[in-house]
């Protein structure tokens, strides 16, 4: 088994045909099928199902994709590394950010990236937390930005942002509540809140159930932005953190009221591989995510409990 035929396998298992495959590796197909069978002859198992719709990969063959994944990407990340100039950053990044981080700082964050390192390949996955910390811990994603969880992580940690999250209304609906509300006599809101699948929502429970109190939203949608579209336009109101909305108070749609008992509070928490050192690339691009997210979470003149 060498270099060449891991990364043979790698692309076959990810595109799922051997045209495919062999026209992103720039190969014929034959010396595709060949090293793939030398491959299977060697480990003794078969790899791949064959069929008309394409190559099906066996049980092995998806255990060797999950073991074998990480180390190519450590090796594509040294070489990088041991050849780029220090002037001249290039590569290909890997993460995965929370949806609240994606839709509030992501756009202005890769368009600063991309201006300042224009050869770097950056892809960008979002998720819940447990997911992108499966996608780092499995070699899949260079690092991510997730809700720090209950439970300890294995994965080296660095504390990004503490953000409270707020009770939110249209701006319509919103005046005749007080500026600041107790959780434990929310008024009579009808809520939609993220489903308990979602972090934010693990967040919410747990601070509720200190409170005795059992949060029963009427409905419950994970998509961060269709929750706000939804509060903008209605009388139900919403629980979220503050650069989720922000955008929203800040042109008057929304208006957003801090909870003061108990203050609910959301740490954002970047996470790596202790084994993985992250590539110059993925350092900078990291960085200026983290900028982004403080300057979003800090405005200057945001008022909260009013619309702006």
């Amino acid at each position: 088994m060498d270099l060449r035929q891991i990364q043979y396998f790698i692309a076959l298992f990810e595109d799922g045909s051997v045209t495919r495959a062999a026209k992103r590796l720039n190969i014929v197909q034959p010396a595709l099928s060949m090293q793939i069978g030398r491959l299977e002859e060697e480990l003794r198992q078969q790899l791949f199902e064959r069929s008309p719709q394409g190559m099906t990969p066996t049980a092995a063959g998806r255990l060797m994709y999950r073991l074998f994944l990480p180390i190519m990407r450590d090796i594509s990340h040294a070489r990088e590394q041991l050849v780029q100039r220090a002037e001249m950053i290039t590569g290909h990044v890997s993460i995965g950010v929370i949806a609240s981080v994606t839709e509030s700082v992501m756009s202005e964050s890769l368009s600063r990236f991309a201006t300042l390192y224009p050869q770097v390949e950056v892809t960008v996955a979002d998720g819940y937390s447990a997911t992108l910390i499966d996608g780092v811990s499995g070699g899949q994603l260079d690092a991510a930005i997730i809700n720090k969880p209950r439970a300890r992580l294995s994965l080296d940690t660095q504390h990004l942002l503490d953000e409270e999250m707020v009770l939110v209304t249209s701006a319509r609906h919103g005046p005749e509540l007080p500026a600041s509300i107790e959780l434990a006599k929310l008024p009579g809101l009808e809520l939609v809140l993220p489903t308990k699948r979602h972090g934010l929502r693990g967040v919410l429970d747990t601070h509720a159930q200190h409170e005795d109190m059992l949060l029963s939203p009427r409905f419950e949608i994970d998509s961060l932005s269709t929750i706000v579209k939804f509060v903008e336009s209605t009388r139900f109101a919403t629980i979220l953190p503050r650069i989720a909305v922000q955008r929203g108070v800040q042109d008057g749609s929304l208006r957003a009221h801090p909870i003061l008992a108990p203050r609910i509070v959301r740490h954002i928490t970047r996470i790596s591989h202790p084994r993985r050192p992250l590539s110059n690339a993925a350092e900078a691009l990291m960085g200026i995510i983290a900028e982004e997210i403080h300057r979003v979470a800090n405005p200057p003149a945001l008022k909260f409990g009013q619309s702006a």
